[in-house]
């Protein structure tokens, strides 16, 4: 078996994880937003010199049995509020769908065109016209068609029609239009709606990186196309992946790796806090199982497609912190890693919180991204000053104090709003600045045990590659019959036979899965079928329907080590960490990761650092190293 290739891109940073049986190779490079296929290949070369010792791309590549690749560009596309200016075509009197907050004033704004679905040939090509060169004259560079009818597929058709004769795609005037039914045929309009709308959003941001990555690829004779890990499990070549389904596709690779992280553990509630430079996505596996939503939710709306409920709040490692009428405020806006941190020196001036780690003491300036990264303290202590202590009218231990008061409320006080805390809840952390400070959110939660998986820098990145290549479709039936069902089933089994086909693999060589909900909100129930997908008679009368067809090719996937960590012994300390305080420096025992071996122990307060995270172990906890080199963080007295 060749090289497995898992890469998941972060607003800041980007992860990358090759697994060659039992060996684990990881790094990071800095995301670079002007063109992600930089920080790709920026990656691929250092991920080269850790595993051959030089840089030599085009042996990994092709040595590479598997390139799955996730992002979280959507994500923060979204958070951000960055992207194209959308217009929207609905029937006459209908308006955008209600949404969350600013989200309809930021993607649409007043850009709505009412049309007549009524009018007949002539007059309804006039009216179809006029709404669409309205729209682009108001700015829209994208137009989604979503109309609120009975007939709604056979009206968009018809506006489709009229649309490609008056600007032909050939023609530099052609203007890019969505048809919501096209994605999704869900009777209900808002979720149409704004399944079609987020789509718009994410689509050109997302097409031009993805095909430019995947051409770059293709000059080295890779021996396989990129796929893109989706957001619902499965990973997918570029041209076979719609742009929603990259949406909180990241996050869901921390998923799947957390899913077995919780069958290795034997762990029955494990809540994940996945910390990057711009988001912190929380999630949760349950008895073995992803949370999820039959229609996902995105940005507080419901969408046509099912997404596993990870909640994506606006803190992280490089989100912007500034006294705001004497209190702190923290993200949604990040610097990113371009200009990043202000000790990152790279032209950043806004307060972060890994700015404040470092004043604090918690990070090495000299070690910190591997060592290929040193951090100023100096541009960091400007920035805090005139961010944060001069606003505030406080020195520079007080001002620290209360960012990491403040950072640590913003993690703690999303988990809580998004999820039920019970006493057998564990926490995960990971992501590039989870370890920073775990158990003082956990505290802050009341959670008593804590993992940071011994691959928690890159976890999302391993979590990837526990993923299949596999198609899913999804058909709603409001009013279902026999022959309606079978031909339904019939048009979805010949759909993912071409699918699978374009993507080199015969369907004799895939799995199925086939199921169907019926009843609507939390009356829903879900009805697996077999391989015949015979209709369901216990389900005659029951409307709506909706009928999911999954087809599975297997691929080589990561795995755990098991077995039984050694004895508990002590800890080798490696050093001290000189950390500030309110009431001075203090020097806090230092244990680096790669010196511990399986059941080494020690006591917090502790510093553990790794080449790409640094955590603090507050005191009244205690951690202790597993078999699979993960870190259990218990308070003392529950370690075993």
């Amino acid at each position: 078996m060749g090289k497995l290739i898992n890469i998941d891109n972060g607003g800041t940073l980007t992860d990358f994880c090759v697994l060659e049986g039992a060996r684990v190779y990881t790094t990071k490079s800095l995301t670079t937003p002007h063109d992600l296929s930089k920080c790709l290949f920026d990656g691929l070369r250092k991920m080269a010199r850790e595993v051959y010792g030089t840089e030599e791309v085009d042996r990994l590549l092709q040595e590479t049995d598997c390139i799955r690749y996730s992002t979280t560009q959507g994500t923060n596309a979204l958070v951000e509020r960055k992207g194209p200016r959308l217009g929207l075509l609905v029937t006459a009197g209908g308006a955008v769908p209600e949404g969350a907050g600013d989200l309809a004033a930021s993607l649409v704004g007043g850009r709505v065109g009412p049309l007549g679905t009524d009018l007949e040939d002539a007059a309804f090509d006039k009216e179809v016209i006029g709404a669409v060169n309205a729209l682009a004259s108001q700015g829209a560079n994208r137009i989604v068609v979503s109309l609120d009818c009975e007939d709604f597929e056979a009206q968009e058709r018809r506006i489709r029609q009229v649309v490609r004769r008056t600007y032909p795609c050939h023609l530099l005037g052609a203007v890019p239009l969505l048809f919501a039914s096209e994605i999704s045929n869900d009777a209900d309009y808002a979720r149409r709606t704004w399944t079609a709308l987020f789509n718009a959003f994410l689509h050109p941001a997302m097409e031009r990186f993805l095909y430019h990555t995947d051409h770059r690829l293709k000059q080295f004779r890779t021996r396989n196309p990129l796929l893109v890990f989706r957001n619902d499990g499965g990973s997918a070549r570029v041209a076979k992946t719609t742009a929603i389904k990259t949406y909180s596709s990241g996050p869901r690779g921390g998923m799947e790796g957390a899913r077995a992280l919780a069958e290795h553990y034997g762990i029955r509630r494990l809540l994940t806090c996945d910390i990057g430079g711009t988001t912190t996505d929380i999630g949760l596996v349950e008895d073995g199982e992803i949370a999820a939503h039959r229609h996902g939710v995105v940005e507080g709306v419901a969408i046509a497609f099912p997404l596993c409920d990870v909640f994506s709040a606006g803190v992280g490692g490089s989100s912007v912190i500034r006294a705001v009428a004497g209190t702190l405020r923290v993200g949604p806006d990040s610097v990113g890693a371009a200009p990043g941190p202000a000790c990152f020196g790279l032209g950043g001036k806004q307060a972060t919180i890994t700015d404040a780690f470092l004043l604090l003491g918690l990070l090495d300036p000299e070690g910190y991204f591997g060592g290929d990264l040193a951090l100023s303290r100096e541009r960091a202590e400007a920035a805090v000053v005139a961010q944060v202590a001069g606003p505030l009218g406080c020195d520079l231990p007080h001002a620290l104090e209360a960012m990491v008061e403040a950072w640590i409320g913003a993690v703690a006080e999303a988990i809580r709003n998004h999820f039920t805390l019970t006493p057998d809840t564990t926490l995960a952390a990971f992501g590039g600045a989870g370890a920073f400070a775990a158990t003082r959110v956990a505290t802050r939660l009341g959670i008593e045990r804590v993992i940071l998986p011994g691959l928690a820098a890159v976890f999302s990145a391993f979590g990837v590659g526990f993923s299949d290549l596999a198609q899913e479709y999804q058909v709603h039936l409001d009013e279902p019959d026999e022959a309606m069902w079978r031909e339904t089933v019939a048009t979805l089994r010949a759909r993912a036979q071409r699918d699978m086909f374009a993507e080199g693999i015969a369907i004799e060589d895939c799995t199925t899965e086939a199921s169907v909900l019926a009843g609507v909100g939390a009356e829903t129930e879900r009805h697996v079928l077999d391989d015949a997908c015979a209709f369901p008679a216990g389900l005659v009368g029951s409307t709506p329907l909706t009928l999911q067809l999954r087809v599975i090719k297997r691929l080589a996937r990561g795995r755990f080590n098991g077995g039984d960590a050694p004895p508990a012994s002590p800890a080798p300390v490696q050093g001290t960490r000189r950390m500030a305080g309110r009431d001075g420096p203090s020097e806090i025992p230092l244990y680096r990761v790669e010196t511990l071996a399986p059941g080494h122990v020690a006591s917090g307060p502790a510093v553990i650092e790794d080449p790409y995270f640094t955590g603090l172990v507050d005191q009244g906890w205690r951690f202790r190293l597993t078999a699979n080199r993960d870190l259990i963080l218990e308070r003392e007295g529950e370690c075993a």
